[in-house]
Order: structure tokens, then C-alpha cells, then sequence
């Protein structure tokens, strides 16, 4: 460590908050994690973190913990004054410490196929705290991987991140066309499930076991005609009041605990 950055004009300090923007992101090929609970996730994941930066005037006891489990790394620990960090932190989280990392990278090519494996597919979905809402959801119920088809936002956005708790690093996260997704998963016989509001099962009647893929589409847009085709299910959540459809998030937890319901009760009836 050395001595404590104190200039919100320090070149650093101006390429860390940078990350804040897309363009930033792609430029430098990092990210930018906020809070303790989301660093450490991120390091049980095996992210690769290169440098944090740390408030000690704010920070928490487990921020000194995550501190301590850092610079056990290969992390540069850069010490900043509070007006600093807030130039470079998320909103007023009080932890004291942001770190920058290598955003993991994933293809589907990767992915290692199992006889019982459920996918999720998100399609165009532009709202990065719905995206990191849906990852939240997956991680619960035991999704072996999401993918972003056509992407609205770039995987690693600092709202998608909180969003998800940090179990965004939890699972593989791939980021393709829809074109790949699908004749990846056909190619892998998966059972697709496309959610629509013009579906015609009804979610609790479709069977997610096996090799299932579960996609949903933006709340503006809905699915692109890709996913409609002979081989895909389409279903839909009934809709009892004057609302058409729900957030793209709470959809995909339904569905999510709905495949992990059946595939529970299928282990049960087994043994």
C-alpha cells in the first residue's frame, strides 16, 4: 500500500470510474465491483481481482476481513480518502471498499452438458437490474447457466452486480446471438421453453425435466420470432388481474422454482 490517494483528478481515480460506463468496461476490459458481500462472491468464484480501492475511514469490520483476504492475492490495495471513494463507489454503500477485476469469460462451447441441466435464456433484456434480479433467482433454484441472447446491456454492469447479490459469479454467463443459443441447445437436444403471452400451456402443466431451456424476452418486445417455432413450447403465467404481463424477472423465478419443484419431486419418486 502506499500513501492515501486524495485527489478525485488522480488519473487512477479517473480510470476506476470510468468502469461506471459501458464504454469504459470495453475499453479497459475490467469491472467494477462494489461492497463486501459482492467482492467476495466474486473471489470464491475465482475472479481475478487487480486492485481495491479502501476508505478505512468508513469501512466495516468485514471490510477489513475482505481487506486482509485481498492482499493474500496477487490485489493492489489503494488507500483513498472519502471524498475519493465516493467519486468511484456505487451510491452510499458504507463498506469502504470497491474493487476493479477481469470480467470472467464464457462460451457456450464451455458449457459441459448433463443429462439434467436447466438453462436460461434471456433475450434482449435491457434493464441490468432485471438481469441481475433473474441471476439471483437462477442461483436459488439451481440453474446451470444463463445466457444473455442479443444482449441490451453488457453482463458485468455494476447495477447487474448488485442486482444479483454477486451470485452473477456463481454460475457460467454467456453472452451470444440468439441464433448461437438456439442451435446450440438443439444441437444438445434441450427441451426449449419460450414464455409468451400468447403461450398455450400453461407453466405449471409444461415438463422442465431432462435438458430444458427456459427463455424469456424483454417486457417491451417480448421474444424475437427466432424462438417461435414447431420445436419450442411456448407458455404463459395466468394473468388474473387488469396487468398483461409481469416483470421479466418475477417470470423467471416462477418458472425457475416450478422446474425445481418437479425435477425435487422427480429425485424423491426415484429413491
Amino acid at each position: 500500500m502506499t500513501e492515501a490517494i486524495t485527489s478525485r483528478h488522480n488519473p487512477r481515480i479517473k480510470l476506476a470510474a470510468q468502469l461506471r460506463d459501458r464504454r469504459g468496461r470495453c475499453e479497459q476490459q475490467r469491472i467494477i465491483i462494489d461492497g463486501v458481500r459482492e467482492i467476495g462472491r466474486a473471489l470464491d468464484a475465482g475472479i481475478a481481482c487487480i486492485e481495491a480501492f479502501v476508505c478505512e475511514a468508513i469501512m466495516s469490520d468485514d471490510g477489513h476481513h475482505l481487506q486482509h483476504r485481498l492482499a493474500a492475492t496477487d490485489c493492489e490495495i489503494v488507500l483513498v480518502n472519502q471524498s475519493v471513494f465516493e467519486k468511484i463507489a456505487f451510491g452510499d454503500r458504507s463498506d469502504g471498499i470497491v474493487a476493479v477485476a477481469k470480467p470472467p469469460r464464457t462460451e457456450l462451447s464451455s458449457l459441459t452438458v448433463q443429462d439434467e441441466m436447466l438453462i436460461a435464456v434471456l433475450e434482449n433484456v435491457e434493464k441490468p437490474g432485471n438481469v441481475g434480479a433473474v441471476l439471483r433467482s437462477a442461483d436459488a433454484a439451481g440453474v446451470s447457466a444463463v445466457v444473455v441472447a442479443d444482449a441490451g446491456t453488457d453482463l458485468y454492469n455494476p447495477n447487474s452486480i448488485r442486482a444479483s447479490a454477486g451470485t452473477i459469479f456463481s454460475m457460467p454467463l454467456i453472452a451470444c446471438s440468439s441464433d448461437e443459443a438456439l442451435a446450440w441447445l438443439r444441437r444438445h437436444a434441450f427441451t426449449i421453453v419460450a414464455t409468451r403471452v400468447d403461450g398455450a400451456v400453461d407453466y405449471a402443466d409444461m415438463d422442465y425435466s431432462g435438458r430444458c431451456a427456459v427463455v424469456l424476452g424483454s417486457e417491451a418486445q417480448g421474444l424475437s420470432v427466432a424462438w417461435k417455432s414447431d420445436d419450442i413450447a411456448a407458455v404463459l403465467l395466468p394473468m388474473r388481474g387488469v396487468g398483461d404481463s409481469l416483470n421479466v424477472s418475477v417470470t423467471a423465478a416462477v418458472l425457475f422454482y416450478e422446474a425445481l419443484r418437479q425435477r425435487s419431486t422427480k429425485v424423491s419418486t426415484v429413491q
